[in-house]
């Protein structure tokens, strides 16, 4: 039989020390999970900034505004404008560049990486709305959009909105609100829903739809990425006519862009000095480059979705009496005009 001693205070001792030690240890541990994890606490993009690691979310399937590509890198419009500001900050707070960790971020997930922490600013074909900026904050816009039409080059059939109604098929993505605009003013068109872009633009390229419709520079993406197959056709309304917008009925004029999209780059709220960085790297960006030659802005446009249609849509702002924008104009007070936007109602007897 194996003899029991009796434990000394000694023992007593060092058995708590040894308990104590261990318990540290996985605090430590925890600490340091926790730490590298990630938290459930909005990031402060600065605070990001100065530790030298940032998370940057945008999208990895829209060729011209962000794809992610076979060796894993990102490339695109709005990655081009992410890896601007973050430089920009940094040098303005005369730190390092920032190592950057690129984030796919889903639209019906985006508000929620942002406000669980897990992205420290999201640039990602993000329209700024009232909506959206009760969950979010919005520097910008750095982006104006328009919606249109992707149509096959070789198809002179579809050259404006109404040639829909000729027994066309529409194709968009699953409850695209691009595409229920149209079918509201079109009821006739022979809408087909597919499950992403893509799939979209495929079934354009083999004739099974007629046309693609989403806001116009990730169209201009895709016709970039399959060059002499596609052209854009710009949509507005051919007369006036009511449309529900946030609920209520509201007047679009004839002529007037099917819909205007101002994209933003979200973040997590209460942190005011970060959107100001943000916009002032913007504006930074915006600005033409020596002797007046083009800014950084429209360089990384043009790399990202062509000259061709960069040129048309400068040649289309500066044309007389247009009611379209080319160049945005980030700040404070551009956000809170799109986000309070008033409308004009909708007389009585216009349907």
């Amino acid at each position: 039989m194996r003899q029991r001693f009796p434990q000394t205070s000694g023992h007593r001792r060092r058995g708590r020390a040894a308990a104590l030690g261990v318990a540290v240890l996985v605090a430590a541990v925890l600490a340091a999970c926790l730490s590298a994890c990630g938290s459930s606490e909005p990031r402060n993009l600065l605070d990001s900034i100065r530790n030298g690691k940032v998370v940057l979310g945008t999208k990895y399937d829209q060729p011209g505004l962000g794809i992610r590509n076979p060796d894993k890198s990102v490339t695109g419009f709005d990655p081009s404008v992410s890896t601007y500001v973050v430089n920009h900050i940094a040098d303005q707070l005369r730190v390092a560049h920032p190592e950057i960790t690129w984030r796919e971020t889903p639209s019906a997930q985006r508000e929620t990486l942002i406000n669980n922490g897990e992205v420290d600013m999201i640039a990602a074909t993000y329209s700024i709305n009232a909506s959206r900026a009760k969950q979010v904050s919005f520097a910008g816009p750095y982006l104006i959009n328009y919606q249109a039409l992707l149509v096959r080059k070789d198809d002179n059939s579809i050259t404006s909105l109404t040639d829909l109604n000729k027994g066309k098929r529409l194709c968009s993505v699953t409850g695209s609100t691009s595409a229920q605009n149209v079918k509201a003013q079109l009821p006739g068109v022979q809408l087909q829903e597919y499950d992403s872009y893509s799939s979209c633009v495929e079934a354009v390229r083999r004739g099974k739809v007629d046309a693609l419709t989403t806001d116009e520079v990730i169209l201009a993406g895709y016709a970039d990425f399959f060059p002499d197959e596609f052209k854009l056709v710009g949509m507005t309304y051919p007369k006036d006519a009511c449309v529900t917008s946030s609920g209520k009925k509201v007047l679009k004029k004839q002529g007037a862009p099917f819909s205007t999209e101002n994209y933003g780059i979200g973040m997590a709220k209460n942190y005011p000095e970060a959107i100001t960085a943000v916009d002032e790297a913007l504006d930074a960006m915006l600005q033409p480059g020596p002797g007046g030659g083009e800014s950084a802005w429209e360089a990384a446009l043009r790399k990202a979705i062509g000259n061709q249609y960069v040129d048309e849509m400068m040649a289309r702002a500066a044309a007389p009496g247009s009611s379209y924008k080319f160049l945005p104009d980030p700040g404070p007070q551009a956000v809170d005009k799109i986000v309070n936007s008033t409308s004009t109602p909708c007389p009585p007897g216009l349907s």
